[in-house]
């Protein structure tokens, strides 16, 4: 006796029905988000294509004997900017944001790998350990890391302990000083988007990678730094952006030798009472930002076509 039986029509078109796709969110629900957005979006762009405009019109202006500032129409202050002083200045400056960005990624990608990989259960309060630090005031933070770095700091003390460091060895007033404050102020910004693209990369493209390229270095090499490509990209801007504008590091942990563009641009608009020189300085410092952002956007719009293939 055949006790096979054969499934019914509907189980078998069931079966065969292919599975539904994910619902996607309504028209409404997603006119209602862009509302919601909408307020902020106005309000943050409004401020600031109008700061912008105001200091990119007075970066053609005049001042007056008492340094008042005036709008005008001359370009005395554009080519100001061709003095080789400020293009020194500038050139330092891209050299220290390069710098940070390049020494920021050297140690934030060990410490986002290993929190995302191997944290387990602790991987919510390892991030909070390193963020929840950042929240307090970045001119404090800095105040007690030029104090850690001082000459009679305990950094140097144990340099000089161990023999790695004599009396005249110095941290502070020097472009290592300067870079080693950025690099503690914005090392954050790098450690949290690879931590997020280490932590969306699936596990186990490394385990295939082990498989094919026989090794933990070359699966890191071929497999793990491709695939989180995008989020170093992304810390690398997020880093080299305000590293190239601030103006605090330099001011509290470089001397004279050391100043940035920020320094700059503080100085003529506080001490100088040169706003318009000053704007031109911000200006000239946008743009230099605005070649690297563009670069960031133009190299994601690549990466995500060459995703889509």
């Amino acid at each position: 006796m055949n006790l096979t039986t054969e499934p019914s029509p509907a189980a078998t078109a069931a079966a065969e029905k292919p599975p539904e796709r994910a619902a996607r969110p309504s028209a409404a629900g997603s006119r209602i988000w862009t509302l919601l957005t909408l307020p902020g979006t106005l309000w943050m762009s409004v401020i600031f294509l109008a700061s912008l405009l105001l200091v990119a019109m007075l970066s053609f202006g005049t001042t007056t004997t008492l340094g008042d500032p005036r709008f005008g129409h001359t370009l005395a202050n554009w080519r100001a900017l061709t003095d080789p002083a400020y293009s020194r200045v500038l050139l330092r400056s891209l050299e220290y944001a390069v710098i940070t960005s390049v020494v920021c990624l050297l140690i934030a990608y060990p410490v986002a790998y290993a929190i995302a990989l191997h944290g387990g259960r602790l991987k919510n309060a390892l991030i909070a350990a390193i963020v929840v630090p950042f929240f307090a005031n970045y001119l404090v933070r800095m105040y007690g890391w030029s104090v850690l770095l001082s000459d009679d700091g305990p950094v140097l003390h144990a340099l000089r302990a161990v023999g790695l460091a004599d009396s005249h060895t110095r941290i502070l007033n020097t472009g290592f000083g300067v870079i080693a404050g950025l690099v503690y102020g914005f090392v954050v910004f790098m450690i949290i988007p690879l931590y997020a693209a280490l932590e969306r990369m699936d596990v186990s493209l490394i385990e295939a990678g082990r498989d094919l390229y026989g090794g933990p270095l070359r699966t890191f090499l071929y497999v793990t730094v491709p695939s989180t490509r995008q989020g170093a990209a992304a810390g690398m801007v997020l880093v080299f952006l305000p590293a190239m504008g601030d103006f605090v590091s330099a001011q509290l942990m470089g001397g004279p030798n050391q100043i940035m563009i920020g320094n700059l641009i503080q100085d003529k608009f506080f001490e100088g009472q040169n706003w318009p020189l000053g704007s031109a300085l911000t200006m000239l410092l946008m743009a230099v930002l605005l070649v690297g952002m563009l670069g960031y956007l133009r190299r994601t719009r690549k990466d995500e076509a060459e995703a889509t293939r």
